[in-house]
């Protein structure tokens, strides 16, 4: 180990912030247009709530997948670990290569941009102080997750509750003042096409990146206390509070809005809250109030998960060594943390960040199904090749099996929309990381020849 690496991150997580980081990272600002996209996929109210329901319930078994793994390996670096143990090191460092260069430190800057051009509805900004306010963000929560693990927990843990507590009012006001002529109506979209089975499974495919980022603890696994019962735990919670949180959202949306309105609305939260006697004169000023929380509590979770990938890597000697660094007083890997929140900071002045960031959605998914691939591999090594899980994914292959399956429909999705980006960006990472690779790899053998010479 160098010297860099000595000093280690302290458990002080407990369950509370492993649920905080699942649902303040699932719950984003993806919920305020998804509601429309997958209202025009499914065609119908009633194929609308069965969407988010079934599309939940199938993401489910990704979190019992994370559970068993994360309860086999309680360290940080969440799927980088899995891939090593898994005896695939160029995997390993590939995942945590395009988690660095591709989508950590550009969602960063997309969600400090989305929380500014919230906040225009109260205060116009646009321009440079636009993205210069974004940057503040940034900083503040850098500030706050390089100094304590324990506050920016116990933040996480607060910005979570108060993202979900408008939701919850919202559906439990709505819920007393549901049509009944067109709740969970089967009637569909005028004009559309296809109907049966085929739009209900374009409805759940079209719910599949709602429910992304519950397993978002795994990278934090090394922090949290008892890790091998909160993890599991703390995963399964996760992913029932989403679910019941979607699932009673659309269910008040079908009684309160026909198929239309929510399909052709850019704003299906703030039509459903305009719908509500006593709070609809607001709703407006509601939703954005509600979207800031919401994006607040995602950046924050992101700034302080993400960086853990690159630690990880670090003290495997497979990354920039620095990246191995802890605070001797604060006890947080503040030179990743720096690192990644510097890169974000100078792609918030990119152009058009958003496109940049869906031409790597391709090695991202491509990265989740070998994920979840790696524990048919990790189940053959057994316990006498150290895979003790203390947490066993019911159904022995299903879950697993499941979990490849819903995203393996994202890649085929993602395929037909945009196949040239996907491929490019795919041999691109490959093309880049690979080397990269072996260059620290045949670096490492060379200074473990010396040691042993």
């Amino acid at each position: 180990m160098s010297e860099n690496n000595k000093q280690e991150l302290g458990r002080k997580l407990g369950l509370g912030a492993v649920i905080a980081l699942g649902v303040g990272t699932t719950v984003g600002s993806g919920i305020f247009s998804s509601l429309s996209e997958v209202a025009n996929a499914a065609g119908s109210s009633l194929f609308l709530v069965l969407a988010f329901l079934i599309g939940g319930l199938l993401q489910i078994p990704a979190n019992f997948v994370y559970s068993e793994l994360a309860s086999a390996y309680p360290e940080d670096g969440g799927q980088y670990v899995y891939f090593r143990e898994a005896g695939s090191r160029p995997l390993a460092f590939l995942c945590g290569w395009i988690s660095f260069w591709a989508t950590d430190p550009p969602s960063i800057s997309i969600m400090a941009l989305a929380i500014v051009n919230y906040l225009a509805f109260f205060v116009p900004v646009h321009g440079l102080v636009l993205k210069l306010i974004a940057v503040v963000f940034v900083l503040f929560f850098m500030c706050m997750h390089l100094r304590s693990v324990e506050g920016g927990g116990a933040f996480q843990t607060v910005i979570t509750a108060l993202k979900v507590i408008p939701f919850a009012l919202v559906i439990g006001l709505g819920l007393f003042h549901l049509n009944s002529d067109i709740l969970l109506s089967s009637t569909p979209l005028e004009g559309f096409a296809s109907g049966g089975i085929t739009a209900l499974i374009a409805g759940i495919a079209a719910t599949t990146w709602s429910y992304d980022g519950m397993g978002a603890a795994c990278y934090m696994s090394g922090e949290i206390k008892d890790a091998k019962r909160n993890m599991p735990l703390g995963l399964i919670l996760t992913a029932v509070i989403v679910l019941v949180l979607y699932s009673g959202l659309t269910f008040v949306a079908s009684g309160m809005l026909g198929i239309d309105e929510l399909a052709s609305s850019d704003a299906p939260i703030a039509l459903l809250a305009s719908k509500i006697p006593g709070i609809g004169h607001y709703a407006g000023t509601i939703v954005a109030v509600m979207a800031i929380i919401v994006v607040i509590g995602s950046l924050s979770s992101c700034v302080m998960y993400q960086p853990r990938i690159e630690y990880a890597m670090a003290k495997d000697n497979l990354f920039f060594k620095s990246f191995a660094k802890v605070h001797p007083k604060y006890e947080t890997p503040y030179f990743s943390i720096i690192v990644q929140c510097a890169v974000a900071i100078v792609l918030i002045f990119a152009t058009d960040l958003s496109g940049l960031l869906g031409y790597f959605t391709m090695v991202a998914l491509l990265k989740n199904i070998l994920t979840f691939c790696t524990i048919f591999v990790l189940r053959r090594k057994g316990k006498e090749q150290g895979y003790e899980p203390t947490y066993k994914c019911p159904g022995g292959p299903i879950m697993p099996v499941i979990a490849i399956f819903m995203t393996g429909i994202l890649i085929y999705g993602e395929l037909s929309y945009a196949p040239l980006q996907s491929i490019l960006c795919a041999v691109i990472a490959v093309a880049t990381g690979l080397p990269a690779f072996y260059y620290w790899d045949k670096k490492n053998r060379k200074q473990a020849e010396a040691e042993n010479s």
